[in-house]
């Protein structure tokens, strides 16, 4: 298997998508001469040329309605939005005619496009360019909300989208881009069962952790400290938020006891506090040993400034802070 970056890794994606359907295009902003924002599309332009790989103008409304007009008609497109703040650019075509064009047209017709953004914070990009804004599309009926975490999940999950019929928000969180490790680059799946299904990244038997994204990393990297050694920590990486996968994480929390939800986002209205609700009125609540919390992103706007910066988001060490919380309150 090779070893590659996730930037690399998605890129392989795509050039699969692509090479497999001849209706297949991508477009955005700088994705063809400039190798996109993050570089994910470098060489594509070379490769497939100006018909494939389109460079639009800064407008995220026209790159969406595009892909809409596209995919009802018999194409597979795949746009980026340079950063996934700009999607709120993009609201009206993503959330009132992707999303519902299916279900408005009595199943006559499918909208299969995958919308690309990179999002979260730790790059110093500020407030308008470092939002976790996934909760907003799990709201809207009719969209897939994928969020991988590393190289490999990343190619999988991308490929999986790209035979799913309908349109999927893939969110790309910055921090993962240049994460690097062996890659399985195996075939289009023949369908898309791989979206829906959280994974045990950590097997454990005293708390359950869920995250997602780059805050999985951060988890998974904070469970590793000397500290916690006495500990036994089971990690869900979600990676599907919607649909979400919450039936892994009452079987887990019907083991542990205790439930610790992380993420970079802010609390209120968020996938932390859906997972909670549906793990309490679940049969795991008769299991629980103690309420279950939440680790979230302060609600503030994003500051640009390192130390602030930091502040807002979960580090390693307020995750190792909070498990040991948890466990003493239960001793």
């Amino acid at each position: 298997m090779p070893e590659m970056t996730t930037g690399q890794a998605i890129k392989e994606a795509l050039s699969l998508c692509l090479d497999s359907n001849e209706t297949t295009f991508m477009a955005g902003e700088d994705i063809g001469v400039y190798g996109g924002a993050f570089g994910v599309t470098d060489g594509l332009l070379e490769k497939y040329g100006e018909e494939r790989i389109k460079d639009t103008p800064i407008s995220e409304d026209v790159i969406a309605g595009l892909a809409v007009g596209a995919a009802i008609t018999g194409s597979k497109p795949i746009v980026e939005m340079q950063f996934s703040d700009f999607i709120v650019n993009a609201m009206d075509p993503i959330v009132n005619q992707a999303a519902k064009l299916h279900f408005m047209y009595g199943g006559a017709v499918n909208v299969p496009m995958i919308v690309r953004g990179a999002s979260g914070a730790g790059t110093g990009a500020a407030a308008q360019h470092s939002q976790s804004l996934e909760s907003w599309f799990c709201h809207v009926p009719g969209l897939k909300v994928v969020t991988p975490s590393n190289p490999q999940n990343a190619y999988d999950l991308l490929l999986a989208s790209f035979v799913d019929p309908n349109p999927i928000i893939f969110m790309e969180h910055k921090l993962i881009y240049k994460l690097k490790s062996d890659v399985n680059l195996g075939p289009m799946p023949n369908d898309s069962s791989a979206l829906g299904k959280s994974k045990v990244v950590k097997d454990g038997s005293d708390i359950t952790i869920a995250s997602y994204s780059n805050m999985i990393n951060t988890v998974v990297n904070a469970t590793k400290d000397e500290s916690l050694r006495e500990y036994s920590i089971e990690v869900i990486d979600l990676l599907t938020l919607s649909p979400l996968d919450s039936e892994k994480v009452i079987e887990s929390v019907e083991k542990t006891k205790k439930l610790l939800v992380c993420q970079e986002a802010p609390a209120s209205s968020s996938i932390g506090s859906t997972l909670i609700s549906e793990v309490v009125s679940s049969r795991a609540f008769k299991e629980l040993t103690q309420a279950p919390e939440i680790l979230a992103g302060l609600h503030s706007p994003m500051p640009s400034a390192k130390h602030l910066e930091t502040t807002v988001i979960p580090q390693e060490e307020d995750v190792i802070k909070k498990i040991k919380e948890m466990m003493s309150s239960s001793e």
